[in-house]
């Protein structure tokens, strides 16, 4: 009993070997030990099933240098050879082979030669796996998110002064600005996970009624729009563009052609390949059609532009009595990226 009226723990009791081995169980510390002039390693158990190698009494570095990443190992040699001159203790992590699995190791002792004995270095190996792969998924996050502010920042730059130099009057300017970026984040929205391994996407159906939904109900019956198109996975980079290119078509038809008309028709469909997915875009019911003589505007180049570079195919317009006909062609694997 010591002053305070409290029960002393008797230190053999804390210290019991029995005790500090089911600690170093828990904790899944695994322990080594290092002869410093013959470079043989002594592990436990635990030591010896991180490695994946069958338990022995001792192994030698060598041994064990096979088993580390080929692009770790240099980098342990020098940074295990280098222990002895360190002051203070030392961490070094490394990834390990143990078949086709990875595996992150971090060992750690005292450098400096403090507590060697008989030539004999002693630390400690942890299996950090977790750990690096969550900060692996962090940083890879933040470079993809940093990658997609960097890409809708550059549109949104390009569109801000291209439209300034087409635009009549800032009105205009705003307005236009605004449906093209709200066009762009309609798009965003639908790419999410789908199953079957398909990635991030956002199916093509979907992704086209969203677009053109605001332009259903402008006209005397709700409906004129129909979709009818394969299920097929739209990828982020191919709906940004998809996005922009239907917001220009689907402006034109409200300003000259069947989205103009109250009782004209818009309809989309597509054929497909083993290689390309061609879409389809039949107005009826609006106004005459005629081909355009004016120079190519801004919405054309951009719609023109988007499918050859960033989808890899072309655009086609038949400008038939009865309404423009626009044929996209594109690529399969462009879109799905």
């Amino acid at each position: 009993m010591i002053a305070d009226g409290t029960a002393e723990i008797p230190k053999a009791h804390a210290w019991d070997p029995d005790h500090l081995r089911l600690a170093v169980t828990a904790a899944g510390v695994a322990l080594w030990a290092w002869n410093v002039d013959t470079d043989a390693f002594t592990m436990d158990e635990r030591g010896f099933e991180l490695w994946g190698l069958p338990w022995r009494a001792e192994v030698t570095f060598e041994e064990l240098s096979a088993h580390i990443h080929p692009s770790d190992r240099d980098r342990v040699h020098s940074a295990f050879a280098a222990t002895r001159a360190v002051l203070g203790s030392y961490e070094t992590d490394f990834r390990i082979m143990i078949g086709e699995e990875v595996r992150w190791i971090s060992a750690r002792g005292q450098g400096e030669d403090v507590g060697i004995v008989g030539r004999t270095m002693f630390g400690i190996f942890l299996d950090v796996t977790g750990r690096k792969q969550a900060e692996e998924g962090n940083e890879l996050l933040a470079g993809e998110m940093s990658h997609r502010v960097k890409n809708l920042l550059a549109i949104a730059s390009g569109l801000t002064a291209i439209t300034s130099r087409t635009a009549p009057n800032t009105q205009d300017m705003a307005r236009e600005l605004t449906e093209r970026l709200s066009a762009l984040g309609r798009a965003h929205d639908l790419v999410r996970p789908l199953p079957g391994g398909q990635g991030d996407a956002a199916l093509l159906g979907d992704l086209l009624s969203v677009l053109l939904a605001p332009y259903d109900d402008m006209g005397a019956f709700k409906g004129r729009i129909r979709v009818a198109v394969e299920r097929m996975g739209v990828g982020e980079n191919a709906a940004t563009g998809l996005g922009l290119i239907i917001h220009e078509l689907a402006t034109n038809s409200m300003k000259y052609g069947a989205l103009s008309a109250p009782t004209g028709t818009l309809d989309l469909s597509s054929t497909a390949t083993d290689d390309e997915v061609i879409l389809t875009w039949l107005e009826r019911g609006g106004p005459e059609v005629e081909s355009p003589n004016a120079g190519e505007g801004f919405g054309s180049k951009l719609v023109r532009r988007t499918v050859a570079g960033q989808l890899g195919g072309s655009i086609a317009y038949e400008w038939s009595t009865g309404g423009v006909i626009i044929t996209l062609t594109m690529r399969r694997d462009r879109l799905s990226s």
